[in-house]
């Protein structure tokens, strides 16, 4: 036995027990090589020497002291420490480990907030939908342009940190500044998208200035003369959908008159369907387009306007997306008024169906 313990570092007895072990039946011999401990040995379970424990901490986590302005836990993060610190403060003496055990053998887990609430919705939303999916459905048919337009965010221009990790050498990031404070001298940057919805091709508008109802329609401008053209060389119509809110809004009089003169310029009879409100994220422009810019880019700080033009104009996707882009220097005014009489003289005619939300502007000539 003292040979077998110098040549294996065992201790005798556990070679002794080892070898009552080789002496008992085959079957208590796998019993026992299952057991770590003997029946009923090692410490009493924290729950079984406090057994109010665990009620106490049940109480703590219950989300109806969310509502008590009395309890210690109200206005601070529950994590385990504190909630420790606190049982221990009500003479239940735990560690945050032994805390998280607990709930995790109650069944919680750490989890963040889920966005399901979508507060109150139109009552007409889904007829709207079902309106708008239509009138795009029917412009396919007939082989009619039809896009989705939306105001991407807006960045930073510079080497401020940007979202995401890409590969570097071991021990080699980007090196980016701590605070994201505007560079009055880079400024920003305000991506315009506008994706064709038939032939998966996008075009983005790289604005400088200010996000308006002249620089969305501008956007549109550059996406037929660059691209839809080319496109649709016999369309007459072009369909648009878009947000109710924001510079491509339902309710305002200069995006209106901006796509009345864009009409007169292309002659094209142009028809708008407007989400409802509250429901941007379906736009199909958010997750075709904007998403994959933004996956392409991620861990790349976007050091100048340039540099955002070519990481956006090289987004591809596996099914097809082609993305051009380009640098929009205009200056665009802001706080235009658009008066009765200009706002009269529009070639507007409301759709039967919530003519708020879908309306068509015919050229003036």
């Amino acid at each position: 036995m003292s040979l077998v313990a110098r040549a294996t570092g065992l201790s005798r007895p556990t070679i002794s027990a080892g070898l009552r072990e080789l002496q008992l039946p085959a079957l208590q011999r796998t019993a026992a090589a299952q057991r770590v401990r003997r029946p009923g040995g090692g410490r009493r379970a924290v729950t079984a020497t406090d057994p109010s424990l665990l009620t106490a901490l049940m109480a703590l986590i219950d989300p109806a002291t969310r509502g008590d302005p009395e309890s210690p836990l109200r206005w601070t993060c529950k994590s385990t420490a504190k909630l420790a610190d606190e049982l221990t403060r009500q003479h239940h003496p735990v560690s945050d480990r032994t805390v998280a055990t607990l709930l995790k053998a109650a069944g919680y887990s750490l989890q963040a907030n889920r966005k399901t609430r979508e507060g109150t919705s139109h009552p007409d939303r889904d007829a709207q939908f079902a309106y708008l999916n239509a009138c795009v459905a029917r412009c396919h048919r007939r082989g009619h342009p039809a896009i989705s337009v939306d105001t991407k965010k807006k960045e930073l221009v510079g080497d401020f940190k940007n979202g995401g990790r890409e590969w570097h050498p071991r021990g080699q990031p980007a090196a980016v500044r701590v605070h994201d404070f505007l560079d009055k001298t880079l400024g920003k940057a305000i991506p315009y998208g506008v994706y064709d919805l038939l032939n998966n091709q996008g075009w983005v508008s790289v604005g400088i200035d200010h996000d308006t109802a002249e620089f969305a329609v501008h956007s549109i401008r550059q996406w037929w003369a660059r691209m839809g053209r080319r496109r649709f060389p016999r369309a007459r119509t072009l369909l648009i959908t878009a947000d109710a809110g924001g510079s491509n809004g339902s309710r305002s009089r200069l995006w209106k008159r901006s796509l009345q003169t864009l009409a007169d310029e292309l002659g094209l009879t142009l028809s708008v369907c407007h989400f409802p409100p509250g429901t941007s994220k379906w736009n199909k422009i958010e997750h075709r387009l904007f998403s994959f810019i933004t996956h392409n880019w991620r861990g790349k700080p976007l050091i100048s306007h340039q540099a955002i033009v070519n990481l956006i104009a090289a987004t591809t996707t596996r099914t097809g997306l082609l993305v051009k882009a380009a640098l929009d220097t205009h200056q665009y005014a802001t706080a235009i008024h658009v008066s009765d009489e200009d706002f009269a003289r529009l070639h507007l005619t409301p759709h039967a169906f919530h003519g708020d939300w879908n309306y068509t502007i015919s050229p003036r000539r």
